[in-house]
């Protein structure tokens, strides 16, 4: 399998890393912790969206042709890459319930969703990592 570029990935979550230190330090600033807050959220949705299209590549040697891991949803990529011992069954749990807050959210940017997706963030952000360290490795 050729090289998967990761450095978008990676960058995301760095990102996303500031973002949540800088939300934490505006705690008091209303109009700095709404920005910080939106910046937050849509770091979660790209990197989200990022490590279903990443994993999939990855996948594709574990099956008989690459339309079948193509037609795979973003559950079942996360399933498989479970299956295969690509990242723990914890995880893939994990992976889909961000999947299920990021539904949430396409439906509802409300105030209460993007409180209950910060209280996501640190440990979204260590399976990001950890998810980057496998995908690199796989490639």
């Amino acid at each position: 399998m050729a090289q998967l570029n990761t450095n978008y990935f990676a960058r995301c979550i760095a990102t996303l890393e500031r973002a949540q230190a800088y939300l934490m330090e505006h705690v008091g600033d209303e109009a700095m912790y709404d920005i910080y807050r939106a910046a937050c959220v849509k770091e979660f949705e790209i990197i989200l969206e990022q490590s279903g299209k990443l994993l999939k590549k990855c996948l594709k040697p574990y099956f008989a042709s690459p339309k079948q891991v193509d037609a795979l949803t973003f559950k079942d990529v996360f399933r498989h890459a479970a299956k295969h011992d690509l990242i723990s069954l914890d995880a893939a749990e994990r992976w889909l319930l961000y999947r299920d807050n990021r539904n949430d959210t396409a439906h509802d940017y409300g105030e209460g969703f993007a409180e209950e997706t910060l209280n996501l963030l640190p440990q979204f952000i260590a399976d990001a990592k950890q998810l980057n360290d496998v995908i690199a490795k796989q490639s």
